[in-house]
């Protein structure tokens, strides 16, 4: 009967298996593919200036006090243009700039950046040059980059500046360290705007600087601006399963060092505040975008959706003026990349906690401290994890030996118990009396097995969190079918080894006295399998390698535990 019902299981969960395989061939992740646009693009794809105008008030009470810019200069003729335009563009048409990190479409009407897209990480693992693209503005997204100035006294045009580019296209050339875009205004207004970007090899950010000279006889007024504008589409960098990260704006301030706002928040109606320095970023899984102004001015943070349910993320400046005849000149930065900490935590306060770890987030930045120092010596993440791995179970030694020396003096005393339960099996207030002193005889604390683990937990989800977040993962092979970490096992093969651990772990374990407990003890390998079945392989090589670590621990201190009483006993 036992050998009936084993072939019976067995063939059941060969079954199973199968199906999970087809279900998986039949649905499979989807990823959203981003139509590509270049320079000469005319269709219903191309930026328009109607969807790229952003929704900043232009107007400044005419009373309103408007300071000198600290950087202009007393000089009343203007120096000589040293950049002129050499390409005639169209309003609307896009400028295409080429890094080995960055791909860029800038669009001339107002210079915003309307298309990123990262070369460096694929959109797809196995599709070669197809790069992940970041920002994009098409008929299914839109996600792009404004920056500019806001004139307050209505001495050039109330839309956007149009530029014109020095050259058609800017290129990255191999032994070329940096790359510089210039951007130049009419001057028909009368004042001259330059906007440059200047890039660097091997760097996701962008110095976007403003020249603006005055050649008028009426005071310059304006405020500077950058905004991040997006629609609601869901993230296209997620790893999905049940694991979901943060999508939406963030920024900090002098009384909250990380904010984070959906969309829901700005639905429900969001709050501007003042602060010096500070940013204001997009975050989604494994990358982000992020303006970053001068940090020793003070300006103006808000985000707000407008009526074609289009989100902004922005920041303004003080109002500065220019007396006839002065030029100034002003920069802020852009980044747009990876969600790499170290790289973060450098640009600007507290834009490294956009890595959100939660509220574990102590732990969690030295484990990844830890994991990224110990890749390059191995060089695959996936051995990284499993020495990783290793290393918190070595530190919590101790307090595995006490969990376990608490499991097997349990064991020890099972039979003991169970004749206790016999013998008052009709008295619970005297079984529970004796099996209390049963523990005080023996020296075993009945909950000497929780402890331990209860303190390990938070370093357990803490290096959970670490591995979700870490883009570090995002395609990075382990071995055989394990070609991107940041995926689920195509085969499954992971999640069951994992689930066939813990059950042998759970075996183990003494037996909970309670039949329902020890029920819902059987079943939690199953409910973990399941719920591990979709979860990015990285996760699950973690818990598969934590297990299998404490099934050895247990058998060793289990042994010698039963070799020193069968000592001492004889």
């Amino acid at each position: 009967m036992d050998l009936a019902k084993f072939f019976l299981y067995s063939a059941l969960a060969v079954v199973t298996y199968l199906l999970l395989l087809q279900w998986n061939e039949d649905y499979p992740p989807q990823i959203a593919v981003a139509p590509t646009a270049n320079s000469s693009n005319t269709n219903q794809d191309t930026p328009t200036t109607a969807n790229v105008t952003p929704d900043i008030a232009t107007d400044v009470p005419v009373n309103t006090p408007i300071p000198e810019s600290p950087t202009s200069s007393a000089d009343t003729t203007p120096p000589a243009l040293d950049v002129t335009p050499s390409v005639q563009l169209s309003p609307g048409q896009l400028v295409t700039v080429t890094t080995d990190t960055q791909e860029l479409l800038i669009d001339m009407n107002g210079g915003d950046i309307v298309q990123l897209a990262l070369p460096q990480y694929l959109r797809q693992i196995d599709v070669p040059d197809d790069p992940f693209i970041l920002l994009e503005n098409s008929t299914n997204r839109s996600y792009v980059a404004q920056s500019g100035l806001i004139v307050s006294n209505g001495n050039n045009d109330s839309g956007r500046i149009q530029y014109q580019p020095t050259q058609p296209d800017y290129q990255l050339e191999p032994g070329q360290d940096n790359l510089t875009v210039e951007l130049i205004s009419s001057q028909q207004s009368g004042v001259q705007i330059i906007k440059r970007f200047a890039l660097q090899r091997g760097s996701y950010v962008i110095d976007v600087s403003y020249e603006i000279r005055n050649s008028t006889s009426a005071p310059y007024q304006a405020r500077y601006f950058g905004q991040i504008k997006r629609d609601a589409y869901p993230d296209p960098s997620d790893a999905g399963g049940f694991s979901r990260t943060f999508l939406g704006f963030a920024t900090t301030s002098t009384d909250d060092a990380y904010i984070k706002t959906d969309f829901d928040d700005i639905d429900d109606g969001t709050s501007s505040f003042e602060m010096s320095g500070g940013w204001i970023a997009f975050s989604q899984h494994y990358f982000l975008s992020a303006w970053i102004p001068d940090q020793t001015q003070t300006y103006t943070y808000e985000t707000r959706k407008n009526n074609s349910n289009q989100y902004f993320g922005s920041f303004i400046s003080a109002p500065f003026s220019l007396a006839p005849g002065e030029s100034s000149s002003s920069s802020i930065r852009f980044y747009a990349g990876p969600t790499d900490q170290n790289q973060l935590a450098e640009l600007a306060p507290n834009l490294d906690l956009t890595i959100d770890y939660g509220w574990l987030g102590f732990l969690a930045k030295p484990i990844y401290w830890l994991l990224t120092h110990i890749e390059p010596f191995v060089g695959n993440y996936g051995l990284a994890i499993i020495i990783l791995t290793f290393l918190v179970k070595a530190a919590f030694y101790k307090l595995s030996e006490t969990q376990y020396k608490s499991m097997a003096g349990m064991r020890r005393i099972m039979p003991k118990m169970q004749q206790l339960k016999e013998s008052y099996s009709d008295d619970k207030v005297k079984l529970q009396k004796a099996t209390m002193e049963l523990y005080k005889k023996e020296k075993i604390n009945p909950f000497g097995g929780c402890l331990p683990m209860l303190v390990q937990m938070p370093v357990f989800i803490a290096l959970y969190w670490m591995l979700m977040r870490s883009v570090e993962l995002r395609h990075a092979p382990f071995f055989l079918w394990i070609d991107d970490l940041s995926a689920m096992d195509p085969f499954f093969v992971l999640p069951l080894l994992m689930g066939a651990s813990m059950f042998l772990q759970m075996s183990l374990s003494p037996t909970p006295g309670d039949p329902m407990q020890a029920k819902v003890m059987k079943f939690m390998p199953i409910m973990m399998t399941v719920f591990f079945l979709w979860f990015p392989a990285g996760l699950v090589l973690y818990w598969l390698v934590n297990s299998l670590l404490g099934i050895a621990q247990q058998w060793y201190i289990t042994r010698k535990i039963e070799a020193r009483d069968a000592a001492a006993k004889t």
